[in-house]
């Protein structure tokens, strides 16, 4: 079997399109699609069923895909174990995290950390869904979640927490709040189809002070938490939003402080083969020491 072909048939069952795998493989889609046909003539079964949703594999396609992405994921452990580079602050680390987070706060922080460590190349990553780090899609994530594999090592990083914000101007124009009961004379922007992942319960300032069974209807809704920030900045109206999200940015005032909505417990997670890595120690030092200065 042809490893390069495997390699392409894995990123696209990964990527569950030729659109996507095209531009993560920096290959043309006939390019993919020949490869893969001609993986499935070798093999003389079929991988993929076509939908108009998109890629579907089939029974012998999940087999394969299950014992490539092993397979991949062990020559990754045994690329790190053989590099003479594990002990070194050089080479390149992927670090991955959810939007929202890693535009607003972990970018700004980067910077302090590459002039520390100038040997080590950083590439970010923003994705709300999650990445593969046995396959070393990245090194390391900063997830809104515990994880499940077994063969990643985690340590809690830090508990966000939401309030509910609203504008300067907007407030100025509407008035403050002073108790809940008071926020039905607001106007409310809440999450939208396709919420993010870290957002649990986006509802809740909706049902706050009101009865039992009850909520508010939002006169605007974003599925994005820095699209919710933009929208809260220019006076739409208030929203519950993460405090990270809202430091030091001006014309935002926090309402009704003693509310407070359910927390976001986030993990600081990579791969077990990586432990012994000396920019992954550095990177999680780091980052541990900036979050131990910051109240979220």
């Amino acid at each position: 079997m042809d490893w390069d072909k495997l390699k392409i048939f894995h990123t696209v069952a990964e990527a569950n399109s030729f659109t996507k795998a095209s531009t993560i493989l920096n290959l043309s889609q006939s390019a993919i699609s020949r490869q893969i046909q001609s993986l499935e003539n070798e093999l003389k079964i079929k991988l993929f069923e076509r939908h108009a949703r998109g890629l579907v594999l089939t029974e012998n396609g999940t087999y394969l895909f299950k014992t490539a992405h092993e397979v991949i994921s062990k020559l990754k452990d045994i690329e790190v174990t053989l590099s003479d580079e594990k002990d070194k602050l050089t080479g390149k680390l992927t670090v991955t995290t959810v939007v929202s987070f890693g535009t607003t706060w972990l970018t700004p922080r980067i910077k302090e950390f590459m002039e520390l460590h100038p040997g080590i190349e950083v590439e970010l990553i923003f994705d709300d869904e999650e990445l593969d780090l046995s396959t070393r899609q990245a090194d390391i994530g900063i997830w809104m979640r515990r994880p499940k594999q077994l063969n990643y090592i985690q340590k809690k990083f830090v508990d966000f927490h939401y309030h509910i914000y609203g504008s300067n101007t907007y407030l100025e124009k509407f008035g403050y709040p002073k108790k809940t009961s008071d926020l039905s004379k607001h106007k409310f922007i809440t999450y939208g189809r396709g919420a993010p992942s870290p957002v649990f319960n986006p509802d809740w300032a909706l049902k706050l002070g009101v009865k039992e069974n009850k909520k508010r209807k939002p006169v605007m809704k974003v599925n994005s938490v820095y699209g919710l920030l933009l929208a809260v900045q220019s006076g739409v109206g208030l929203a519950a939003l993460p405090d990270y999200i809202t430091f030091n940015v001006p014309n935002l005032t926090k309402v009704l402080p003693e509310q407070e909505g359910p927390n976001t417990e986030t993990h600081f997670v990579y791969p077990e083969s990586l432990k012994n890595v000396a920019r992954v120690k550095a990177f999680r030092n780091f980052l541990f020491s900036k979050v131990s200065e910051w109240k979220f």
